[in-house]
């Protein structure tokens, strides 16, 4: 019985892995001040995942949050520590985790077309905002005398995000269009 060999990252795929990482980790750093202050971060992890695919897209982000976990200031704001991850809103910051995976699997199979990349871009930052109100209304209930209600958690961590985050995945879908072929 032949056993499958694994395929084993090479150098340029440890180096994308790396650079997407930086991606992401600047991109946490630039706040832009609209009704709540919006970051890039989305738009890293989607175009991050698009151009280099699930086990390179995933393992991008993987990086980017033990870096962060170890102290090194890569969340938004400059945060870090294990501290940021358990706050209320550490759950979106692990949920890039869904997004990469949902992205990078489409991107893996879809050939460059455009419709499926937008669509697991939707779908993936659907999955961060699921991962990332759930965990955030746990903490929320543990951290105080009663909990909030979803809708209200919606309106504070979801409803403002949802056109900045529109934007963001048009970005990423026409850069994911445009550099996939320079990306080997």
């Amino acid at each position: 019985m032949a056993e499958k060999k694994a395929k084993k990252f090479n150098t340029k795929d440890i180096v994308y892995i790396g650079l997407f990482a930086s991606l992401i980790v600047i991109c946490s750093w630039i706040s832009i001040p609209l009704t709540v202050p919006v970051t890039l971060q989305t738009l890293a992890v989607c175009l991050t995942a698009g151009l280099s695919g699930a086990k390179k897209g995933v393992l991008s982000v993987a990086i980017y949050i033990f870096l962060g976990i170890v102290g090194l200031p890569v969340f938004s704001g400059f945060k870090s520590g294990i501290g940021a991850l358990l706050s209320p809103t550490g759950g979106y910051v692990i949920g890039f985790i869904f997004t990469a995976l949902i992205v990078g699997i489409v991107s893996d199979r879809s050939k460059g077309k455009i419709i499926p990349l937008v669509l697991s871009m939707i779908t993936g930052v659907i999955a961060c905002y699921i991962f990332g109100t759930i965990w955030f209304a746990v903490i929320y209930a543990n951290q105080n005398s009663s909990p909030a209600a979803l809708t209200t958690i919606l309106g504070w961590c979801v409803v403002p995000f949802i056109i900045p985050d529109g934007v963001k995945i048009a970005i990423a879908s026409l850069l994911t269009i445009r550099l996939k072929r320079f990306i080997k």
